[in-house]
Parts: C-alpha cells; sequence; structure tokens
C-alpha cells in the first residue's frame, strides 16, 4: 500500500467514527424502528415488575411509599455516584432510598461551558423527556442549559452552549451520565411512575455536605455562586447513616 493510500484509508476511519459518533448523540432520541414497541408505557410494563423487586425493598426501609410522590437524584462527579432521595408527601422531610454508581462520565469539577467541552453540567436540573427508544437502552434527558446555565452563558459572550445531557443506560458517555442498564431502568421506570415533573436532578463537583465549597482556579467568578446554590440545596439531604 502506498503512503497516499494509507493516508486515505486512516483519514477514512477518522471520518467514518467522527460521524458515527456524532449520528449516535444525534440518535439518542430518533426511534429505532421498534414498531410500536418503543413508547414509555411499553418500556414501563417490559422492565416494571423486576424495577419494582429491585426499589421496592429500599424505599421500605426507608419508610417511603412506593413509588413516591416525588424525587430527588443527587449525583457527585468526583466520587462518581448517584443517590436516590425521595419522599412520600410534598412537604415531607426528604429520605435517603439508595446509591448507584456512575459508570462513566467525562470532563472533571466545573460547570458545563461550551458544546463539546466534555463537560457534566453542574446545578439544579428537571427531566424534560423520558426516550424509551435509545441507543443507550434508556435515557432521562436533562433540561440543560436551564434558565442560570441560558443566564451565564449570556453574561459571559458564550453562544453555543452545548444540549442533549442525559442520564442513560451503558458505560460510556461524553458530556452525561452512563448508569448502566440496571440503574437506567431503574430511574426510567421510577421516573415514570413518578412524573417528570416531580424529579429533581442536582449535580454538584462533590458533596458538599462533607466539605464546603470551594474555589476552581480558571473558572468564571459565578460558579461561587452556584456552588453556594448548591450547597444550601444539599442541606435538605441526608446522608446514609
Amino acid at each position: 500500500m502506498t503512503r497516499n493510500r494509507f493516508l486515505l484509508l486512516v483519514a477514512g476511519v477518522a471520518t467514518t467514527a467522527a460521524l458515527g459518533y456524532v449520528a449516535s448523540r444525534r440518535n439518542w432520541f430518533l426511534p429505532r424502528g421498534d414498531h410500536g414497541r418503543g413508547s414509555i408505557e411499553y418500556r414501563v410494563a417490559q422492565y416494571g415488575a423486576r424495577v419494582d423487586a429491585r426499589l421496592r425493598p429500599a424505599f421500605s426501609r426507608a419508610g417511603v411509599a412506593y413509588p413516591p410522590a416525588e424525587v430527588a437524584l443527587l449525583a457527585f462527579k468526583d466520587a462518581r455516584v448517584m443517590e436516590v432521595h425521595a419522599r412520600a408527601a410534598f412537604g415531607d422531610p426528604w429520605r435517603y432510598i439508595k446509591t448507584y454508581v456512575v459508570r462513566g462520565a467525562s470532563g472533571k469539577a466545573g460547570p458545563k461551558l461550551a458544546e463539546g467541552d466534555r463537560q457534566v453540567p453542574e446545578g439544579v436540573y428537571q427531566i424534560e423527556m423520558l426516550n424509551p427508544s435509545s441507543f443507550a437502552h434508556l435515557s432521562l434527558r436533562l433540561n440543560y442549559p436551564n434558565a442560570f446555565d441560558r443566564r451565564m452563558g449570556a453574561a459571559d459572550g458564550r453562544k453555543n452552549i452545548g444540549s442533549d445531557i442525559m442520564i442513560h443506560g451503558g458505560w460510556w458517555s461524553i458530556g452525561c451520565l452512563a448508569m448502566g442498564d440496571d440503574a437506567a431502568e431503574d430511574l426510567f421506570v421510577l421516573t415514570a411512575r413518578v412524573s417528570k415533573e416531580n424529579v429533581r436532578v442536582l449535580i454538584a463537583p462533590t458533596d458538599f455536605r462533607l466539605e464546603p465549597p470551594r474555589s476552581i482556579m480558571h473558572e468564571p467568578r459565578w460558579v461561587a455562586m452556584l456552588y453556594a446554590s448548591l450547597n444550601e440545596e444539599l442541606k435538605q439531604f441526608h446522608r446514609k447513616a
């Protein structure tokens, strides 16, 4: 093989891989040709019994009715864990339910600032939609960028601040939280049973219940305000005894 043909082959492989990544990102929220089986109701019926068997004991130990009225998911980037908290009625104290390992996440401490920076965002988010036909098994899409993200982006003059941030199955992720398939089933079915409007997601660089927020070098000044807000939010949630 000539040198030129070799270079063309390498370029072709790299281009195909890049296009494959872009296509997979775009297709996370497109149907996979499931012929009517790709509905939220179908997936709840498909996975519900085994999810209930996994979750009911944890809710019972916490003394919270299953399904609860409200759920909070607390993700800590440095420890790569996600805690589930719930309450049986609005206004009740939050109770710890269980912890999942985050199987895949990219980036470092600090908020997401731009498309392609590989950062998992930081802040308080809602579940925007459930995708029953995700290429990553099942997906829960966050409402990133939220109002705070957009406001800080505009203040900084950052125009392309990214989108399509998800909690999903599988074991790899770029900017999202990959939970593994069993955990994705649990979170998907739990959210469907509770209603996505009653699920909040808090993502922090570390658990501020263990140590106070610290400034991060080279980050925008408003990050201190974000971390102070996250610190206050976390005070509602008791850690596992």
